[in-house]
């Protein structure tokens, strides 16, 4: 026997990021669905391949027999305004009911529960985003490991090499952080440490796991990390002034992310150099799951 569909408007709400997808359908204050699970298969770049990953989940994810009234999704690598379109058109045939495809870094403000602001992640890598007056979308800051993603994880272990090689080429003693990275990526001397970074097949990963390296050794004393911290916090609080000088309202900056929000250290040299990149801007950690962004994304199409 088939399920009862909910008496209120479905709507669902995904959040597709880098390693997991969270989905969750609310009827009004009812939650008729919420799962979490691996984001494999996941090809934003492939629209047909996107759309039907999308429609997959929402069909495995409902009770039987129910259909969403409006879709909405936050989805990682979902980089330019043209690509998250394509998505959604392929989405909304396959569905035939409303639908609305952002960059997952665009449900931080709404899951927040406001109507403008910016949002700011600093995890494995780092972007920011937020909307013009006229609504349309703005994001700057990514562009992966090899070339930005300051502030990251990923982007942190790049700089805190080029500081250990700088002060190998100065003739210094390798510190606690040369020794830390000398260690994590088991190589024998600082010299060596170029050639490790470049084997690396999944880059933003297999250098952002090493991260750590770089808060411990400031914790020890290390004032090349320290230094590299500070940097990473004055790059995530330029990408809000960047984000302000194109017209994005910043007074409110969501922030969430592993590295920023459970490293004190950089969360502290964010909120420093904000005061001076941005005044009057105010940050603000995100509390609730990122999937809540989605639903109100969802929630605004009815």
């Amino acid at each position: 026997m088939q399920d009862s569909p909910p008496s209120r408007p479905l709507v669902v709400g995904v959040d597709v990021g880098g390693t997991k997808t969270h989905l969750r359908a609310m009827a009004g204050d009812g939650v008729v669905a919420d799962q979490v699970r691996p984001s494999s298969g996941w090809r934003p770049h492939d629209t047909a391949a996107a759309a039907r990953w999308l429609a997959a989940l929402v069909h495995e994810s409902l009770p039987s027999g129910v259909r969403p009234a409006a879709l909405a999704v936050g989805a990682h690598a979902c980089e330019t305004p043209r690509q998250c379109a394509r998505i959604r058109a392929a989405v909304q045939e396959l569905l035939g009911v409303p639908a609305h495809i952002v960059g997952d870094a665009e449900l931080l403000v709404p899951a927040a529960g406001l109507d403008k602001g910016a949002g700011l992640v600093a995890g494995t890598g780092s972007v920011a985003v937020g909307l013009l007056p006229d609504g349309t979308p703005v994001q700057v800051g990514g562009w992966g490991a090899v070339l930005g993603d300051e502030g990251g994880a990923a982007g942190l272990v790049r700089e805190a090499a080029r500081a250990v090689w700088a002060a190998h080429d100065r003739g210094e003693e390798p510190d606690l952080l040369a020794r830390g990275l000398v260690a994590a990526f088991e190589v024998p001397e600082v010299p060596a440490l170029g050639a490790a970074l470049e084997r690396a097949t999944d880059v933003s990963a297999e250098w952002g796991r090493h991260s750590p390296v770089v808060f411990a050794a400031a914790d020890g004393g290390s004032a090349l990390a320290r230094a590299v911290i500070a940097e990473a916090g004055g790059a995530l609080a330029a990408l809000v002034a960047r984000l302000a000088a194109r017209g994005v309202a910043v007074d409110d900056v969501v922030v969430a992310g592993g590295t920023i929000l459970h490293q004190p250290a950089l969360y502290e040299a964010f909120t420093t150099a904000l005061r001076a990149a941005a005044p009057g801007a105010r940050p603000r950690p995100l509390t609730g799951p990122p999937v809540l962004g989605a639903v109100a994304l969802a929630r605004a199409l009815l």
